[in-house]
């Protein structure tokens, strides 16, 4: 049997886990389909439920964790823990049987978001290797929550018109040819954008993703 090991780099172990899922219907199917059309082609290991109401994905991408994190906040469903260290080399081909510290550090992180602000938290293991190291990395990750918790607390104002609105200019790549798209003027483009801070929240996502990149030691 070959033996496990670990390497030295960084990942990311996304875990979201459904709110009040005793008193609403399962949002994991739903979730899912939206995730892997998001971001699924940038998570090593996809997205899958992992134990009743919870689902989990590994990726080394700080840009995937954000969109993932996004998707995940148009439908207010969701805790969102993000575990950042080490996994078990090699892979394995399902993150239900992924192993590790930042595994460990998720599962802290979506158990601390149940009381967090916007309900996120993002948790550093503790084993890094070297000690002065394992500080600057917990510095980091500090500042990456920090980005994070503003990012999702602003985009969760949006309506359902909102979210569109976003999705819709996101294809289009212009007002006019979203405005021809929904039916409606590009003056009504304009201002339903500005009502869902877009300029705003593309600033802070690019803000997160530039400060996760630093965590997991990777080009932004």
């Amino acid at each position: 049997m070959a033996i496990q090991h670990e390497d030295l780099s960084l990942w990311a172990v996304v875990t979201a886990d459904q709110r009040n899922s005793r008193r609403s219907l399962d949002q994991v199917p739903g979730a899912l389909e939206a995730l892997d059309a998001t971001v699924g082609d940038r998570f090593v290991l996809g997205f899958e439920r992992t134990a009743g109401d919870e689902l989990q994905g590994l990726t080394r991408d700080a840009g995937a964790v954000v969109d993932a994190v996004l998707t995940l906040t148009e439908a207010p469903h969701w805790h969102i823990g993000i575990g950042i260290g080490t996994v078990e080399q090699p892979l394995p081909t399902s993150t239900r049987e992924a192993r590790g510290p930042a595994y460990l550090a998720a599962r802290q992180a979506v158990e601390r978001a149940r009381s967090a602000p916007a309900h996120l938290r993002l948790v550093c293991a503790e084993t890094v290797g070297d000690p002065t190291y394992g500080v600057i990395v917990t510095q980091r990750t500090a500042r990456a929550e920090a980005a994070l918790v503003l990012l999702r607390a602003l985009v969760s104002r949006r309506t359902p018109e909102g979210w569109e609105i976003m999705q819709v200019l996101s294809e289009t790549g212009s007002g006019r040819a979203a405005a021809e798209r929904l039916g409606i003027s590009a003056s009504a483009v304009s201002q339903r954008a500005t009502r869902s801070a877009r300029a705003e929240s593309q600033l802070g996502a690019e803000l997160a993703r530039a400060l996760l990149a630093e965590v997991l030691a990777v080009p932004a």
